[in-house]
């Protein structure tokens, strides 16, 4: 279903546009042999534009590793770590799973670990799609549909009204972030990656499903991340297990970005998948940490789509054989966040410090830039309601 910076006069800053949700707990991957790290470059940009004063007195009130830490959104095992990990590594978002301990959605709990963030509202994030991916159903009043089934069984109205009741529950409990719907196109077996959790092998049934699970997130005040760019519905395998191609990017175009374009304006965030897109990524660097995916994404003009520039989040980059099998977790983020994401997501707190000790030397090295996580930081708040100007 889940950095970095040299310090320079803010007002001579500017935007560069670059830029799991299947959650099971792992041991930490083992760190990648030296030829297999990937080559850091900048991401692709279509222009700047200079912060003005409002967005540079918000920037100033942060540390450059406080900065970074807003870019990371890691599991948590319950309240005691959660609320260890905000208020000593002031990470800018949790994640709650399946092996979560799920006492952190009393109120009483949750109220102690969003009080520990103080630079900038906690983001809570779950990845609560219904069918097999459903992480508190008994807390939901029910199971809900898979995707596909749901397609098959409601109007478009009949799932915005459903999806809106849903997510008023998932906000009572303290969620703001839930990484559905999925927007993948496919026609796999149902107990296949993606399968059941596809609306439709037709993608304007996708568009029309997701848009109403979208309209109905963002009315109940929970907001939606659509996954998983640029398009795991045709993919040859399973990232949970290892490396996976999609079809050629003149072929997605065609079909698996058809969601993506119609829905990338409508208020949700997006997620990337670990996917090798032939024609557009470069030889076994997955779409997760790689510029060309992140340009595509912001720009638009490569598959006809407006340009985004809301938050860009990763899948999990801990616990999925596409990225553990060749970065550990440091180089992985560092990556990410180099080639264009805003938010690293991975599923264990225990390497939040070595990765931001890392990306802080990083930033010094200039990948990814000041500038980049600056911007990055400010679609993070914008994205939390924190940040109007």
């Amino acid at each position: 279903m889940i950095f970095a910076i040299a310090f320079v006069s803010l007002t001579l800053l500017g935007f560069v546009l670059f830029g799991r949700s299947h959650s099971s707990r792992v041991p930490p991957p083992q760190s990648a042999a030296p030829e297999s790290q990937p080559t850091l470059q900048p991401p692709l940009a279509s222009g700047t534009t200079p912060f003005n004063d409002c967005v540079g007195q918000f920037l100033s009130k942060f540390s450059l590793r406080d900065k970074l830490a807003q870019l990371l959104t890691v599991g948590v095992t319950g309240p005691s770590d959660a609320i260890d990990v905000v208020s000593t590594e002031h990470v800018g978002g949790i994640f709650i799973g399946s092996p979560t301990d799920k006492s952190i959605l009393n109120k009483s709990q949750m109220d102690k670990v969003k009080a520990a963030s103080t630079n900038l509202p906690l983001m809570v994030t779950i990845d609560e799609e219904g069918g097999r991916v459903s992480r508190i159903p008994e807390l939901l009043g029910g199971s809900e549909l898979s995707a596909r089934e749901v397609a098959k069984t409601y109007t478009a109205d009949q799932v915005y009204e459903r999806t809106k009741a849903r997510a008023a529950k998932l906000k009572e409990l303290g969620i703001t972030v839930d990484f559905a719907p999925d927007v993948d196109v496919s026609n796999q077996p149902d107990d296949s990656v993606i399968g059941d959790h596809s609306y439709s092998n037709d993608p304007a049934v996708v568009t029309e499903f997701a848009g109403k699970y979208i309209q109905g997130m963002l009315d109940a005040g929970v907001k939606p991340v659509i996954k998983h760019f640029p398009g795991h519905g045709h993919g040859t395998g399973d990232s949970h297990t290892g490396a996976v191609s999609t079809p050629p990017l003149d072929q997605l175009k065609k079909v698996d970005l058809l969601p993506f374009r119609d829905l990338v304006s409508s208020g949700a965030a997006v997620m990337v998948g670990h996917l090798d897109v032939p024609g557009l990524t470069d030889a076994n660097i997955p779409a997760s940490i790689s510029p060309q995916v992140m340009a595509l994404l912001r720009e638009g003009t490569g598959y006809g789509a407006a340009p985004f520039d809301g938050p860009i989040f990763t899948d999990d980059l801990s616990g999925m054989a596409a990225i553990t099998a060749k970065y550990d977790i440091e180089t992985a983020v560092e990556a990410a966040l180099v080639a264009g994401a805003d938010i690293a997501l991975w599923i264990s707190t225990d390497t939040v410090s070595s990765v931001s000790d890392k990306l802080e030397k990083s930033v010094a090295a200039g990948r990814p830039t000041q500038q980049h996580v600056d911007q990055s930081l400010v679609r993070v708040a914008k994205f939390k309601g924190a940040l109007s100007c």
